[in-house]
């Protein structure tokens, strides 16, 4: 067999971890359309922090890793790797664009015998039915004649720095039993806990909408109990705690659903479970409650401000926190967004603080200015101040040196003492 060279194509979250983990074993090349994108990596830096500045630079040093936006560069390869972002649009539903324009790049390089793998999460029949064709179009070659594919899709958690890409175990999946075979073997080269290897395509493509799927139902289920047991002025963390001392009892926290997977990927099994006749009423009804969570947060705040006599209207607020998770720059899709829309409906004296966070895409991407020093906020006194991510900076945070006597403090994440706040999720 000849030797397996690697091209991924996209070189985001999942990409760059997946691109630089092959390159210790296989010829390696990344591909991505935005050239400073590639520049950055190539001197030796992921802003997205998911690779540090040492195993990247290893990686090209040591191992030939090497980043392009030079769709020649990648003809060389025969193993393709496709990692591109599956948004939706603005009525939620599946934006099969990028992935489009990802399997016409493979389609101008792939050559008779050649590999794609798509590794971004879709609905079952994707693959096949949307990706391959256009394979086929682009390169006039035939899908399990001239070429083969395979699905494997990401578990990459983004800011997670204990299951990174090479302990994750995946699931692979071929387009005929030989390919599985071979698909299976080139992830396993590089992963430490293996694979699970799927009967079909197909299955391995619901095997991942399912995961995040879960996921958005259960937080669902918690942010719902949150509601319910802050209407009965009952401590929703008190109650988990108490509960979870049940060896079965599934420990889960309410919370902003947010990001780039458990927000927008059950969109995906929703619009396909409708067009075979089933109403996914559970998965549409947790997709409803998550996202109202935000407006959910900012409410309770004014509620606690109504309470302690602190005047709504014109008052200064602090968010701490714009990312949609903790210790991660992350800012896709972050439901912090929908806190300070729904303050800003009774106040313009909003501020946002995030170290995490680049300014310049937050206010590209939400049109908000926030700060990212602390020092521009040590001489405010607050109104308010909620803690929305729990970037591990906030947690020895003073943070009622910022709120005025008699001030709120509600903490979204169930990280502050709970002696010094007035309302937590």
């Amino acid at each position: 067999m000849k030797e397996t060279i690697i091209g991924v194509i996209g070189l985001g979250y999942v990409g760059l971890p997946l691109a630089r983990l092959f390159s210790t074993k296989f010829p390696t090349i990344g591909f991505d359309l935005n050239q400073k994108r590639v520049d950055a990596l190539m001197a030796g830096h992921d802003a997205t922090l998911e690779v540090s500045d040492e195993l990247l630079n290893d990686a090209i040093q040591n191992h030939g890793f090497k980043c392009t936006a030079n769709i020649e560069e990648i003809k060389s390869c025969n193993f393709y790797v496709v990692a591109v972002p599956t948004p939706v649009d603005v009525n939620n539903r599946p934006d099969l664009a990028p992935l489009t324009g990802a399997s016409e790049t493979v389609g101008k390089v792939i050559s008779k015998g050649d590999v794609v793998v798509y590794e971004s999460t879709v609905y079952p029949g994707v693959t096949e039915e949307e990706c391959l064709p256009v394979v086929e179009r682009v390169s006039e070659l035939k899908y399990n004649v001239d070429f083969f594919a395979g699905y494997s899709p990401e578990r990459i958690n983004p800011g997670d720095k204990l299951h990174t890409v090479e302990k994750i175990r995946k699931v692979t999946s071929g387009s005929t039993p030989e390919v599985a075979d071979y698909v299976d073997a080139v992830y396993n080269a590089v992963l430490i806990n293996g694979t699970h290897k799927a009967p079909s395509i197909r299955v391995a493509e619901a095997s991942k909408i399912i995961e995040n799927s879960q996921r958005d139902v259960n937080i669902a289920f918690m942010n719902e109990l949150a509601k319910i047991f802050n209407a009965m002025n009952i401590d929703t963390h008190d109650v988990i705690e108490a509960a979870s001392s049940k060896w079965n009892f599934i420990k889960l926290s309410p919370g902003l659903v947010g990001g780039h997977c458990i927000s927008v990927d059950p969109y995906y099994l929703i619009e396909k479970a409708q067009v075979y006749g089933v109403l996914p009423r559970i998965m549409r009804a947790s997709r409803r409650l998550n996202d109202g969570m935000g407006a959910y947060v900012a409410n309770q705040t004014i509620k606690c401000m109504n309470k302690k006599g602190v005047l709504v209207k014109d008052a200064k607020i602090l968010i701490l926190g714009i990312t949609f998770k903790e210790n991660c720059p992350d800012i896709r899709n972050t439901k912090v967004v929908d806190i300070y829309h729904t303050l800003e409906e009774y106040t313009p004296n909003i501020t946002v603080y995030d170290p995490w966070a680049n300014p310049d895409k937050v206010k590209a991407e939400y049109g908000i200015t926030i700060a990212s020093q602390l020092s521009t906020l040590n001489s405010h006194f607050f109104d308010a101040v909620i803690l929305a991510v729990a970037h591990h900076e906030f947690k020895d945070l003073d943070v009622q040196r910022l709120v005025r006597e008699g001030g709120v403090i509600y903490d979204v994440k169930g990280v502050l003492p709970r002696d010094i706040i007035d309302g937590r999720l």
